[in-house]
């Protein structure tokens, strides 16, 4: 069987693809759940209650994995796509360039945004 390499991890092979994007996914679902439930347990939610969940430590290490996990699942998921679908080089690369761009912007605004910086 011979081995499936991918331009979206740099010459590691297209498992690596697949793996990423099945962990993100898991940490993405995982992520909601606790939202969820935080919403359900609280009615009545408030800025204040809000400012708690996220001034604990904990919460916001795994909303920085959220953060990160979603950057990864999006560029995988964008990149398989524009392979797919847009066969020629010049407009395929402009359109992963500017999702690139725009997850790292995204990625590094939500890290300000959580840690203050």
């Amino acid at each position: 069987m011979g081995n499936v390499s991918s331009v979206t991890n740099l010459g590691r092979s297209g498992v690596a693809d697949w793996l990423m994007q099945r962990v993100s996914a898991y940490v993405l679902a995982l992520y909601t759940v606790v939202l969820l439930v935080f919403i359900i347990a609280n009615p009545g939610l408030g800025y204040d209650a809000w400012a708690g969940l996220f001034g604990q430590t904990w919460m916001r290490i795994f909303t920085l994995m959220a953060l990160f996990s979603i950057g990864a699942h999006a560029w995988v998921g964008l990149w398989t796509v524009t392979t797919d679908y847009m066969k020629s080089a010049l407009p395929r690369f402009l359109v992963q360039a500017a999702c690139g761009l725009t997850m790292f912007v995204y990625v590094v605004w939500g890290i300000q945004i959580l840690w203050g910086f």
